[in-house]
């Protein structure tokens, strides 16, 4: 974070600096809790200037949710080479590496904001941007996944089972950094087998996913993470 440091900057390059800053701080605590001068003296400037960048700290807020929303939709862009398990739980681990860095920003992020209590003094309604956003992420992490699978016209269960596993990383998320009960590589890998276990599910009535799925089976190498679940599953049988 930079702190206390000042020197002359273009207007796109200290907007850019305040939305780091304050995004930053956001990760790490309730906007809420961040003030105005807080993010000034991070940044090295004055209250005033920052209000000359951004009309108040919902605006900032709602830049920095933007900025964030645009790397996790990142972490999902992985190219198609490999199994595709590997793929999926590098995708994963990329995941976990941002909800690792920005619990409090992400829980505000998936959750729709952070909550105002009653009689505050002002309030940070930032819902529909934030929906909106929460969508793009959505839909830009469901449109990875179809092309890792190389499903251009996906059947309708697909769909189904690739937003309803996208529902499940995010809640899934959610509840780990409550507590953080179960160590982060075994959920990583948890998730993947999820995926695997949806897909095969809704393959056994859809013999379209299923062909697709043959076919991205037969490369799968036996110390992958959909051969472990495999192997896992049998073991549960005996």
């Amino acid at each position: 974070m930079t702190t206390g440091v000042r020197r002359r900057m273009g207007v796109e390059e200290r907007r850019q600096q305040l939305i780091g800053v304050a995004l930053e701080l956001f990760s790490r605590r309730s906007p809420d809790d961040v003030s105005i001068d807080e993010i000034a003296s991070a940044a090295g400037i004055s209250r005033p200037l920052v209000y000359h960048y951004f009309p108040g700290k919902l605006s900032l807020y709602e830049a920095a949710l933007k900025r964030a929303a645009d790397d996790l939709a990142s972490r999902f862009v992985e190219p198609r080479e490999g199994p595709l398990g590997a793929r999926l739980l590098r995708v994963m681990g990329r995941y976990f590496d941002f909800v690792d860095e920005h619990g409090p920003g992400f829980s505000a992020l998936m959750r729709g904001g952070p909550a105002v209590p009653a009689g505050a003094a002002w309030s940070m309604n930032t819902a529909p941007t934030t929906h909106a956003l929460v969508d793009s992420v959505r839909q830009a992490a469901y449109e990875q996944i179809l092309s890792h699978m190389g499903a251009v016209d996906p059947p309708a269960r697909l769909e189904l089972v690739v937003r309803s596993w996208i529902s499940l990383a995010e809640s899934t998320a959610l509840i780990w950094l409550d507590g953080r009960r179960i160590p982060r590589d075994e959920l990583e890998t948890q998730l993947v087998h999820d995926f695997a276990a949806l897909c095969a599910v809704a393959a056994a009535h859809d013999e379209e996913l299923g062909g697709l799925l043959r076919g991205l089976l037969k490369d799968e190498p036996g110390d992958g993470p959909f051969a472990d679940l495999a192997a896992r599953l049998i073991a549960l049988a005996r």
